[in-house]
């Protein structure tokens, strides 16, 4: 994995950037913020991400942060790839700690369709290909000038209905209400680096890429980062009820690399233009290529904000939201006929010009860190360091 600075960080060198380190000084982790190629500990002034993104002005607040400089971040970087950390030194973490990480799903019309036919395959890679076919018949793939839960959109459902092609993914994708899912536990989540988690019992599954919404606990969204949803098409496919199987996992969602704060030259308008780049390239030779753009989201990113944070739903330590992607994998990798699916050592590279690089290393949920370090572990960490 390519972890040095130029691979990693935002193009635009005025982004505001904050992230989190391990130090292994303190035996914890200390929020970041990002100076040039250097690293300041505002741990002092912010205990927590999650007490920055409460500030009334976080991007006013983390400038004015004073702090300790922890060193150069291309040290940090490449102290952070498991396989050759030396665990005496820091190295990076996912960016956010005590938020609820949550998404939304079929958010985009390309992977809504394969939602339904992951559905009506039960699971079943080699029987994608025709149902692909037949979905397509019914409901076209140019959707997006539908807008979800109007009258033209219970139009199209009524008409499914009647042809008996209905499916809860075309609920959640065209009807009013968003899917919002719980996709990791505050903390459980990995960072750039890191290696990130696919659960053994699936033969069939993909790398999400999505930009994802960091949001206080009164709603304001403040600022935006990278994110991989892993997807493990054929547990989801069997049936909806194991969507916290498929995606709650040791390791199987990841953050980064920085979060880049919402000021006067990045804002949510900047967020719906977002265009990422997916890579993965794996140890058996196997490279796709894939995009994924914010233009052709069919909610927008403020909607599924509101439906996830609301008077029904509350989050006193704010929320990551992972706003869906446009990406969805057809391309066979083994067999004619059984699409993609992630090997160990993939290596998956998540890009965008304005919040940089997530790049990760796949590995069975088994075999990655396990997650041991919880907010009862960090708040600990912090009483003993005078920080609470």
């Amino acid at each position: 994995m390519d972890l040095s600075p130029a691979a990693i960080l935002p193009a635009d060198p005025e982004a505001l950037l904050f992230g989190r380190v391990w130090r292994p000084d303190v035996s914890g982790p200390s929020l970041v913020r990002v100076d040039g190629e250097r690293l300041t500990d505002v741990t002092r002034a912010f205990p927590t991400a999650r007490d920055l993104c409460e500030a009334p002005d976080p991007a006013a607040a983390l400038r004015a942060a004073e702090g300790e400089d922890i060193g150069p971040l291309a040290a940090i970087l490449a102290n952070t790839d498991p396989a050759v950390r030396d665990p005496a030194r820091p190295w990076l973490l996912e960016p956010v700690d005590l938020q609820a990480v949550k998404a939304a799903g079929v958010t985009f019309v390309t992977s809504m369709l394969e939602r339904v036919i992951e559905e009506r395959a039960r699971g079943n890679p080699e029987a994608a290909a025709g149902i692909r076919a037949q979905v397509r018949d019914l409901v076209g793939d140019d959707l997006r000038a539908l807008r979800p839960g109007s009258a033209e959109a219970e139009t199209l459902k009524q008409a499914l209905i009647a042809a008996g092609a209905w499916s809860q993914y075309l609920e959640v994708g065209i009807g009013p209400d968003a899917e919002i899912f719980t996709k990791a536990q505050p903390m459980a989540s990995v960072g750039a680096g890191s290696e990130i988690g696919v659960h053994p019992a699936s033969t069939w599954n993909n790398p999400e890429p999505e930009v994802v919404l960091v949001i206080a606990s009164n709603g304001r969204i403040l600022g935006a980062t990278l994110g991989n949803d892993v997807n493990l098409r054929d547990l989801e496919g069997r049936s909806a009820l194991l969507l916290g199987k498929a995606k709650d996992n040791n390791a199987a969602a990841a953050l980064g690399p920085f979060v880049r704060l919402f000021d006067g030259g990045f804002d949510l308008a900047s967020v719906e233009t977002l265009s990422l780049t997916l890579t993965v390239t794996g140890e058996d030779g196997f490279d796709m290529q894939g995009r994924s753009e914010m233009r052709e989201i069919s909610r927008p990113p403020a909607d599924l904000a509101a439906q996830a944070l609301n008077a029904h739903h509350r989050y006193p330590d704010g929320l990551v939201l992972f706003l869906g992607t446009l990406f969805a994998p057809t391309q066979d990798r083994d067999e004619p006929g059984r699409g993609f699916t992630h090997k160990p050592g993939d290596v998956v590279r998540i890009g965008c010009a304005q919040l940089g690089t997530l790049v990760n290393r796949v590995a069975s949920t088994s075999a990655c860190e396990p997650w041991t370090f919880g907010p009862g572990a960090l708040m600990r960490n912090l009483a003993r360091r005078g920080l609470l």
